[in-house]
């Protein structure tokens, strides 16, 4: 036998020996196991912790099957759509500070000023990049004053995407546009939130609003369909203070105005303003037109008409007791 073969056959040797050691218990000789939920590595026999608070280097997260593990993994952060590069440029902090929290001196500040001119120059170059920041910016304006989710923001920053990619914005002004995307969002996923509202964060006055929005829908051949009004109910009661009780009473009125199409061609905001006091009202709890009015803003005539129209609408369906 050659000397190169019996080197490695010590070489084996001594590293088999070396992982016996290290698998056995160095007190009673008993065999170890791992305990990845804790981090431990302990003795079966006397319990005793050999390794403690190791770092598992795998996912947060579990995956059953491989279309879920393709679904969850994922590198560094998540793109978003409002960002005009969908996040994948670098950012450089506008903190005069270093790694330590420190100030910088007036050489570095000076020269970190000069980069993120450079760097915001780089991020947008050409006219349709600087047309798009501009306008996620100002959907993240309005959809931070209306305090609505951040799927409504995704979807807004989609529709002011296909807007730009169809050719829709010669003519018209990108504040108008992000507004008009932004209300097709709300409607699309069903946030309670009126184009009165929206127009009250908006740069542009309602009519410009309602143009562009009905530009934008019939251009872009979005599926809009009518808001229902019980998804105000929960928004409004929570202001107004009422019990649960006014609240699913509220609900009852807005299903039998459905069922016998009372709710066509109305306000939403005002057949739930009205179904409310309605329901006040028929629970004897203290509620009044001019509370309703404030929350809802609607005015106390449209909630009286309404409140009419959804007891007599009551009184046929015989729900009212």
């Amino acid at each position: 036998m050659s000397t190169r073969t019996q080197e490695h056959e010590r070489s084996d040797e001594r590293s088999e020996r070396a992982r016996e050691e290290t698998d056995v218990c160095p007190e009673c000789g008993g065999s170890l196991a791992v305990d990845a939920e804790h981090g431990e590595t302990a003795c079966t026999e006397c319990g005793l912790v050999v390794e403690e608070d190791a770092i598992d280097p795998g996912p947060e997260w579990r995956a059953f099957d491989a279309a879920e593990r393709d679904r969850k993994a994922r590198v560094g952060a998540p793109t978003t759509n409002m960002m005009h590069d969908k996040g994948l440029s670098s950012v450089i902090d506008w903190k005069n500070e270093d790694a330590y929290g420190n100030s910088l001196g007036p050489e570095r500040r000076r020269r970190m000023e000069r980069l993120r001119t450079w760097d915001e120059r780089f991020r947008t170059r050409n006219h349709r990049e600087r047309n798009l920041k501009q306008a996620l910016g100002e959907i993240e304006r309005m959809a931070s004053a209306l305090d609505v989710p951040d799927d409504v923001r995704e979807t807004a920053a989609v529709i002011y995407r296909r807007a730009l990619e169809e050719d829709l914005l010669p003519g018209r002004s990108i504040e108008g546009i992000s507004t008009a995307s932004l209300y097709a969002a709300i409607r699309q996923t069903g946030t309670p939130r009126s184009i009165n509202e929206v127009t009250s964060v908006s740069r542009v006055d309602e009519q410009e609003v309602k143009r562009a929005y009905r530009y934008v829908v019939k251009e872009l051949n979005l599926e809009v369909g009518p808001t229902d009004p019980e998804r105000y109910v929960p928004r409004f009661a929570g202001d107004l203070g009422v019990s649960s009780e006014v609240e699913r009473r509220a609900r009852e009125l807005l299903d039998t105005a459905r069922d016998q199409a009372v709710h066509s061609g109305k306000s939403p905001i005002g057949l739930a303003a009205a179904a409310l006091y309605a329901a006040a009202q028929l629970t004897n709890e203290s509620l009044t037109q001019g509370e309703v009015s404030e929350v809802a803003d609607v005015s106390e005539v449209t909630i009286r008409n309404r409140y009419q129209e959804l007891l007599e609408a009551a009184e046929r369906a015989g729900v009212t007791a």
